[in-house]
């Protein structure tokens, strides 16, 4: 493939004045995104971390009836002794889902299982533990120390009926399937799915099962987009590798951009890359090529095709990784419905000292652990070279260290991005 002749651009370690940082880049992918707007409706089993749709009222009291938390006895706190000891009368047996049509009145009281249904009358549970039974006389003798209300879980104490429970934009958890259960609701309506395609370029990949020729490589990227897209909730298609033909190139982007929500490449957007790749991009639709204040990803490209976003990720695995998490997905899950999409840190100190060039802000790979005395840590995977994709196999974080940091001693604090709260 043929290649345009570029200006002189600073080396990847030089500092550029030009470059935007994280931050500006971030936030204006953000500011570029939206929701997708249409809905579909889903039995709740299969709404699980997806987006809700619409906001969500209570259409009943839940629990539905004030009901015991314990085994023991229902009855009138007005009854507990304020010295000494009382007796009370049993009037009857009263099991989860069976009530019972008494009333409880003063010097009664009824056996009750949790979950039962309190009987009229009756405001108080005191544990079958803190009671003496007299199975002869059917009644049972309690002492002072307890308290009017106590064991009682009031109907509609969990969710009102017509509280607002869950918002428009919320994203479906376990617990949030048992609430909606609890209500007895049983379908809802969420956002359709993210509807994502990419593609590597380059005549040196050889797709994984093929014998390798003279000067080719594996193409590792698509693997790793597949797994970072795979767990969260969009749909994605894989075009595979494009060969670098002008044709082939622009029928894959009018392949990509006809249905989907975003493109995302690999490759093809460094400084003094001019393929076809940027060709088809600059003919297609409105693209920026972007240079960061980051290491590694330094390169960017993001646009728009039509309706489609576009993401260019550098060809380097680590750094199509690290661009991946730092851009696409919160985009991704901005336009899933979600607002809180920036990614979330902890402060951790390092076992082990860190270095980097000033001018950049850098995302070193590395371990969470614990250490002697049972403190959160963190510490260096080692070598960083933005083509050594070990180095993310071993990391469960990204130690970001700040553009004017050169060196961090043992012991200090770092920001620490985990890969476990990156979905």
């Amino acid at each position: 493939m043929s290649k345009k002749s570029s200006p002189a651009m600073p080396s990847c370690d030089e500092f550029d004045p030009n470059a935007l940082s994280v931050e500006q880049a971030r936030g204006k992918i953000l500011d570029s995104v939206t929701p997708v707007q249409h809905s579909e409706a889903l039995p709740i089993r299969e709404a699980l971390n997806r987006v809700l749709a619409e906001d969500i009222s209570a259409t009943i009291d839940v629990p539905s009836h004030t009901n015991s938390a314990m085994d023991g006895y229902a009855m009138r706190g007005a009854d507990i002794p304020a010295t000494g000891t009382r007796q009370l009368v049993i009037v009857g047996t009263i099991m989860a889902g069976r009530p019972l049509d008494v009333h409880i009145e003063s010097g009664q009281c009824a056996r009750i299982m949790t979950g039962g249904k309190l009987p009229a009358g009756a405001d108080t549970v005191i544990m079958q533990e803190h009671v003496q039974r007299d199975e002869t006389n059917n009644r049972i003798t309690i002492t002072g120390g307890h308290k009017t209300g106590q064991n009682v879980r009031q109907a509609g104490e969990d969710l009102a009926r017509g509280e607002r429970v869950f918002r428009a934009g919320t994203r479906l958890t376990p617990a949030d399937l048992g609430m909606l259960a609890s209500m007895g609701i049983a379908e809802v309506a969420v956002l359709r799915r993210v509807k994502v395609v990419f593609f590597s370029t380059g005549d040196e990949l050889c797709e994984v099962g093929q014998a390798l020729q003279e000067g080719q490589i594996y193409d590792s990227n698509r693997y790793t987009l597949y797994g970072m897209l795979k767990r969260l909730e969009v749909d994605f298609v894989d075009l595979g590798v494009i060969a670098d033909e002008r044709s082939a190139v622009e029928d894959a982007f009018h392949r990509a951009t006809r249905d989907a929500d975003v493109l995302i490449t690999t490759g093809g957007v460094s400084v003094g890359e001019a393929d076809f790749v940027k060709d088809t991009l600059e003919k297609l639709g409105q693209v920026g090529f972007w240079k960061i204040a980051m290491k590694p990803g330094r390169p960017l490209a993001f646009g728009r095709i039509g309706d489609c976003q576009f993401f260019g990720l550098p060809g380097n695995p680590v750094s199509a990784m690290v661009t991946f998490y730092q851009f696409v997905q919160p985009a991704l899950l901005r336009m899933m419905g979600l607002d809180d999409v920036l990614p979330r840190y902890l402060q951790l100190r390092t076992t082990t000292p860190l270095t980097k060039r000033a001018g950049r802000l850098e995302y070193q790979r590395g371990i969470i652990g614990t250490d002697e005395n049972g403190e959160m840590v963190v510490s260096s995977t080692g070598a960083q070279g933005s083509g050594i994709l070990r180095s993310m196999g071993e990391a469960n974080c990204f130690i970001e260290l700040p553009l004017e940091t050169e060196r961090v001693k043992e012991g200090e604090l770092v920001k620490v991005q985990p890969f476990a709260g990156m979905t």
